[in-house]
């Protein structure tokens, strides 16, 4: 079986280890992981896309199952075991400030943790074998989140007077839309940096 290099942030991560988090709703796992940011310079709809993205390639993975059931304050997730074809890649919070490893003790960790590898130790195939599953994962993100954005404006437009009370998750959706676009452009180049040395 082919493994795969999965960077997954490290507080999310501990997280998860905990009992209380094998089940979860995105706004649930979001206001843990807000909570442990201890400096003011996020917000937290930037903070909410980031769990729901990371939730997302939770899915795809084949570690994190959605509910058939629906609850009162949204969607719930299970989390399973961690697939054995993942290479569990623990990276630094994106929101920096804050360090919760003595929160959150790396001992309910069941299988041994591979701490993220040096530049110098991976060759050029391999830089571009990630760099494309990374592209593949980018461009599913930003289709699934430009379907989200046209179904709003056709609701908008179908029943105009939810444009009020769904304005605000519209509005998260594009902003999610253009930041994935951002990411699909920067891995492209990425790419075609590598191709042209």
């Amino acid at each position: 079986m082919k493994h795969y290099s999965f960077e997954f942030d490290r507080q999310l991560y501990d997280l998860l280890c905990q009992e209380q988090h094998q089940q979860f709703t995105t706004r649930q796992l979001r206001d843990a992981y807000a909570a442990t940011l201890d400096f003011p310079g996020y917000e937290l709809g930037e903070v909410r896309i980031f769990v729901y993205e990371q939730i997302r390639r939770l899915i795809r993975s084949g570690w994190v199952v959605k509910s058939p059931k629906l609850s009162k304050r949204g969607q719930l997730f299970h989390l399973l075991e961690m697939p054995a074809h993942i290479n569990l890649v623990l990276v630094a919070s994106r929101f920096q400030g804050t360090d919760t490893s003595s929160r959150f003790p790396s001992e309910s960790v069941e299988r041994p943790l591979i701490e993220p590898p040096t530049p110098s130790a991976q060759n050029e195939s391999d830089d571009q074998s990630r760099l494309q599953e990374m592209l593949k994962e980018a461009r599913l993100d930003l289709l699934s989140s430009m379907g989200e954005t046209e179904r709003y404006k056709q609701l908008f437009e179908e029943i105009p007077h939810l444009r009020t009370r769904l304005q605000g998750e519209y509005h998260e959706v594009r902003d999610r839309s253009s930041r994935l676009l951002g990411h699909l452009r920067a891995l492209e180049n990425s790419l075609k940096t590598i191709a042209a040395v």
